[in-house]
């Protein structure tokens, strides 16, 4: 019996809602940077809000440590509950954070505190959520389930872009600088009591005699684990680093901010059918071939894709290199589907959100101020296109490594 469409709902509302803090944030970094990392030269209060943005990312391992784990002992339902009050009060504290203007120092030292907040939120959510679609899911449809996580990204990509698209043309750029942003985070967190209802109506899918069992890791399950690292890296670097095309569309390339918000608005309804279909075809034909072909497509195609935005720099090649690495980025999503499959279900909240925290901690966090920095360093505007191609082909080899575990291919092997 498939899982309820509100039980579904209440799960991803929360990768949903963080993907939608994301991408405003990345939308409007240079803003949030101007009103609590003001320089002289706005290029450092970037840099500044993009580090702080970062921080956040060291906070998820904790929270998938500590929450992730809690999952596996209590249940996924009370973990879910925690991660996602945690989330939003950390979404509300930095709505309403002053300026540095209006408080001075404090403001920058409480917008870390409250992105690590943040970071522990998220880092302790996908580990438990991720359990629960998987072991709700009839196991012919786990892989579509499962990337509806994914899918809820391009949902929340698509909200925050057409806000961003709203208030640019709605505002005036010193009001959109001021105060545009604070409305964009605050329309996110709307949802925030609704999502909180419904996940209190979830059932639990964690037995007793489950979490009593041995926590043991053996030499398979260890070995999934450094490739699922390595792969969820990958797939990291390749969206923070697309979903980057706003920021660097209007920094570097100097085009419009309303264009570049329509560029991530399209980035993000790619992802919306890419992840879906990847996960539903996934249940057919097996994960590896749904890992493996999107990301050798999509190495290949970032090099022209960034290619033409750099020498044309126009409407066409910021929406076509949003679209082509969008679709593939999120075709092969299947391969944290089968990293949770691979996992003993004792144990798998608390390894899938530690390795998933630690992967995007490490690759996930540094990925835009790395770019960001290299890219105005060297002058070289196709260096997010190189550092995306040699974190891709790291990602498709451990991906290639994977073992195959959708039932439908276990079943014929049998």
């Amino acid at each position: 019996m498939p899982p309820r469409k509100r039980h579904v709902a209440a799960v991803v509302i929360g990768n949903a809602l963080e993907f939608y803090d994301f991408t405003t944030y990345a939308y409007f970094a240079a803003q949030i940077g101007a009103a609590f990392f003001p320089s002289k030269t706005p290029f450092v209060s970037l840099l500044a809000s993009l580090a702080a943005f970062g921080i956040g990312f060291a906070g998820r391992p904790v929270g998938g440590l500590l929450i992730g784990a809690y999952g596996d002992r209590k249940g996924r339902r009370p973990a879910m509950l925690l991660s996602f009050a945690l989330m939003g009060v950390a979404i509300i504290a930095f709505v309403a954070m002053p300026s540095y203007a209006q408080i001075g120092i404090a403001a920058p030292i409480g917008i870390v505190l409250i992105r690590l907040l943040q970071g522990i939120a998220v880092g302790g959510d996908v580990g438990p959520t991720t359990a629960f679609l998987l072991e709700a899911a009839p196991p012919q449809r786990r892989g579509f389930y499962c990337a509806l996580q994914y899918s809820s990204q391009g949902v929340s990509t698509v909200c925050a872009g057409a806000v961003g698209v709203a208030l640019a043309h709605a505002l005036s750029p010193a009001a959109l600088e001021s105060y545009g942003w604070r409305i964009a985070l605050g329309l996110g967190a709307l949802i925030l009591p609704i999502g909180f209802a419904i996940r209190r109506s979830l059932p639990e899918t964690l037995e007793a005699h489950d979490a009593q069992a041995p926590r043991i890791l053996d030499e398979r399950h260890r070995r999934t684990i450094v490739l699922g690292f390595f792969m969820l890296g990958s797939t990291t670097i390749g969206f923070y680093v697309t979903a980057f095309l706003a920021t660097f569309a209007t920094q570097f390339l100097h085009m419009s901010a309303a264009l570049a918000f329509l560029g991530t608005l399209v980035f993000g309804a790619a992802n919306i059918g890419s992840s879906a279909l990847a996960g539903h075809l996934s249940d057919r034909f097996g994960r590896k071939p749904l890992m493996v072909v999107p990301r050798a497509l999509f190495l290949l195609a970032t090099w022209p894709a960034f290619h033409f935005l750099v020498m044309r720099r126009d409407a066409v090649s910021l929406l076509g290199a949003a679209f082509v690495l969008g679709v593939l980025g999120q075709a092969s999503v299947t391969g944290f589907v089968a990293l949770s499959e691979a996992l003993p279900k004792n144990l798998r909240s608390a390894s899938l959100a530690t390795t998933y925290a630690l992967a995007i901690a490490i690759f996930g966090g540094t990925a835009q101020f790395t770019v960001a920095a290299l890219t105005r360093s060297t002058g070289d505007l196709m260096l997010p296109a190189w550092y995306l191609m040699a974190g891709t082909a790291i990602g498709l080899a451990a991906m290639a490594l994977m073992d195959e575990t959708a039932p439908v291919k276990l079943r014929e092997r049998a």
